[in-house]
């Protein structure tokens, strides 16, 4: 309870000095009655004040959602800038991990299960390339927190982000916005729109993202090696909207990244500290993978994605329906150098003195080098949903879902070979909900979801060391076909009380499950694959949300506590850099989060979030093997580990908090405007997050264990209303800050660090 308390005062002082997140551009500049502006939101499928939704919700958009992507950020740029979210990777710009109240999934593999869901334009993304598609021409994202399984396509155990882009409309509108920046930055967004015949509008919106390669591989000489990208990404729609009854929207949409995977920088930890050492320089790297025998291959990465959807909606007697038919489609190919360096396989002269050093930086016992290829990622979904449309005090949904999905993944080892494994999914699942309007103050809601989940796994060609190894042979014969399902009903309970016209209080009970996972990641390396078995969550939320002041501060809170059943971990890294699935008996999460806004005057307006997130596993037998621990060569590791060790090399986990889970998430964002003549203003915009205690892995140790992470962004522009255009400088990682965002423990301390400061100037303007 110390920590609670701690945190409970320094929730105090954020809420008495500002309050939270909405942001600067949710307060009309042209208008000066000093008010919130309402936010609608669709996290029950209706459109919602989001102070009437007994969820516990934030937003982002406008100016702090424009701000936060100024430099060419991908989506993890949204990581710390929400209470309780948080986002991480060890693929570059896509397979993005989220993080919900300390929930998410560590397994860096193609396939792997995650328990946040991503929901682009009312369309589950599930892949996890499908979850990293560029973010641009965005009307609002809502993050959704805790179990919500009941309304979503799939059922998820964490929450869910949710993102809606701006949609056509008949009248004429179109922005471009352009900016530049230093290492060779340049992003340009643009969107065109409005009518093109009777009841027929569309709408372009594209994005191209790039930057040239800035980090120098000193094992070869070669200058400006990586680091770089190239991203394009596209979007067309068509509105066709006969009459107040009936309206079709199609989304066709496509990315294409030519780019660079992560960047693994070897022995940037000395044992026995996690802070980054001497071995560490930013734009300095010294990589000798080399797995087509063509010299170093610096981490390409590249991958397309193209999709469409169909959203139907017909106005029936007393009733909608909505059908959402959705296609995507993926394929490319990650390489990553994973030791970091130069191992004792690849002695070199890197000082150029004629002396050999065995291995840098520091001491590489081994090299290691992985490509993933994904191929033929195909997803398929399917809703059907019919709601009441009523003025009753009753009112319903109900509907049904189908997602079926397949892709193989081809892991190609420096040493093992060339292995594929096909993975397919097919679920099914049926939902409604009924809210019910008991008075004019109190509002109850219930819903209750069936479904079926089916997964299998089939080994394909095994190339090892040269010799073809097919599904009939003797070391992969017992795994070459697995095949699991189940099936399982999940609900909620919920109720919003109307205190006054401005606050409102919750409380909010939750049922979900994620589905069992298979991963064959481990065959490429001659191991078997793991699966997890369904975990369950049972999650109490209660909360208040209002609009103080005179509607000029809006202070929502949540508190919540959850237990879940057989949670899914991925056990990542030991002697081997496995990715092994593993269930420990019990996982339980407590906390708060506080999202405000509060408008000072006209010219100010301050917005702040808070979330204190206490996670803890629970399973007294749970081990696994930390840090390149190998009892074969009687090796405990080369990091300092803190769990007992009950047979001197594997870890208990017993008690330790769940990987990549900060406990404190601060966010603050200030925006001071000034008049400049009659049509125009100046402004001063800055937003930073603050992350707490974090740690990396499922066992504790002092190398790996993050604390105090922040990064601030500046933005000074001219906006001007009559002609519609704006003119800003900006800033991302204005401190240039070296926060370690990720780590591989299998080899040597190799840690993973964010991206360095980018300035430049943006332009933008609209057309009406």
């Amino acid at each position: 309870m110390k920590h609670v308390n701690k945190a409970l005062a320094a929730i105090c002082v954020q809420a008495a000095l500002f309050g939270h997140a909405a942001q600067a551009q949710e307060t009309s500049k042209k208008n000066n009655d000093n008010a919130l502006e309402q936010i609608t939101v669709t996290a029950q499928k209706r459109t919602q004040s989001i102070q009437e939704v007994p969820i516990s919700i934030a937003t982002l958009n406008g100016e702090k959602f424009e701000s936060m992507f100024s430099g060419g950020d991908d989506i993890l740029a949204l990581a710390v800038r929400v209470p309780g979210l948080y986002a991480e990777t060890s693929n570059g710009r896509v397979a993005p991990r989220f993080y919900i109240r300390g929930l998410g999934n560590t397994d860096f593999d193609l396939a792997a299960s995650q328990p946040v869901s991503i929901v682009m334009d009312d369309v589950v993304k599930e892949n996890v390339i499908l979850k990293s598609f560029p973010l641009f021409d965005v009307e609002q994202v809502e993050v959704i927190r805790g179990p919500q399984g009941t309304l979503f396509g799939r059922n998820t155990t964490a929450g869910i982000i949710k993102f809606d882009s701006v949609k056509p409309t008949e009248d004429f509108d179109a922005y471009a916005k352009l900016g530049l920046g230093n290492l060779g930055t340049v992003n340009f967004e643009g969107a065109v729109g409005g009518g093109l015949a009777d009841n027929l509008s569309g709408r372009v919106s594209v994005l191209s993202q790039n930057r040239d390669d800035w980090i120098n591989n000193a094992y070869t000489g070669e200058k400006d090696a990586f680091g770089g990208f190239d991203e394009k990404a596209w979007r067309a729609q068509l509105l066709f909207s006969p009459s107040s009854d009936f309206s079709a929207l199609l989304n066709v949409h496509g990315r294409e990244l030519d780019g660079t995977a992560s960047v693994f920088r070897a022995n940037v930890f000395t044992k026995g500290s996690n802070d980054l050492n001497e071995n560490y320089v930013r734009d300095v790297v010294y990589y000798d993978a080399d797995i087509d025998g063509n010299g170093p291959d610096n981490n390409p990465q590249k991958y397309e994605n193209y999709g469409a959807s169909l959203k139907l909606e017909f106005g029936l007697e007393n009733m909608t329906l909505t059908s959402i038919t959705a296609y995507e489609e993926a394929e490319g190919l990650s390489l990553g150098d994973i030791d970091g360096g130069v191992s004792l396989f690849a002695p070199a002269d890197i000082n150029g003195d004629g002396t050999e050093e065995l291995t840098y930086p520091g001491f590489i016992a081994f090299g290691a080098v992985t490509q993933d290829n994904l191929d033929d990622l195909e997803q398929f979904t399917q809703e059907i949903r019919f709601a009441s449309d009523t003025d009753d005090a009753l009112s319903w949904q109900a509907g049904a879902f189908y997602y079926d999905s397949s892709f193989n993944v081809t892991s190609i080892d420096g040493y093992y070979g060339a292995t594929t494994v096909f993975h397919e999914n097919t679920t099914w699942a049926v939902f409604s909900q009924l809210s019910y309007a008991v008075n004019e103050k109190l509002n109850l809601t219930g819903g209750l979801r069936y479904t079926y989940d089916e997964k299998s796994l089939r080994v394909g060609q095994q190339n090892v060391n040269g010799f073809a190894l097919v599904t009939g042979d003797a070391s992969i014969q017992d795994y070459a076909d697995i095949n699991v399902d189940d099936d399982q009903i999940n609900w909620e309970l919920s109720a919003n009380y109307r205190v006054d016209d401005k606050t409102s209080v919750f409380a909010r009970v939750a049922n979900g499950f994620r589905a069992q996972t298979i991963q064959g990641r481990d065959v490429a390396f001659e191991g078997a694959p793991s699966v997890a078995a369904p975990e369950t969550i049972n999650s109490i939320e209660v909360g208040f949300k209002s609009d103080l002041l005179d509607n000029s501060l809006r202070l929502n809170v949540a508190t919540f506590y959850y237990v879940i059943d057989d949670v899914q971990f991925s056990a990542i890294g030991g002697d081997g850099n496995n990715t092994a699935l593993i269930n420990a008996d019990k996982g339980t999460g407590y906390g708060f989060e506080i999202d405000s806004q509060y408008v000072v005057s006209d010219n100010l307006v301050l917005t702040a979030g808070y979330s204190y997130n206490h996670t803890e596993i629970q399973d007294d037998t749970l081990t696994v093997l930390p840090c390149g621990a190998n009892p074969a060569f009687n090796s405990t590791g080369n990091c300092t580990v803190l769990d007992p060790r009950p047979d001197g090399f594997k870890a208990s986990i017993d008690g330790n908090p769940f990987p990549q889970a900060p406990e404190m998430i601060v966010n603050v964002t200030a925006r001071y405007a000034m008049p400049m003549g009659d049509d125009g203003e100046v402004y001063v915009y800055t937003d930073w997050a603050y992350q707490g205690e974090t740690s990396l892995f499922l066992y504790d140790s002092v190398e790996f264990k993050t604390n105090g992470n922040v990064e601030g962004g500046l933005r000074i522009g001219y906006e001007n209303f009559t002609n519609n255009y704006s003119v800003a400088l900006f800033g991302r990682n204005i401190t240039n800050e070296h926060n370690v965002k990720g780590a591989i423990d299998f080899n040597n301390l190799t840690g993973i660090v964010n991206s360095p400061r980018i300035f430049g100037i943006e332009g933008k303007i609209n057309f009406y």
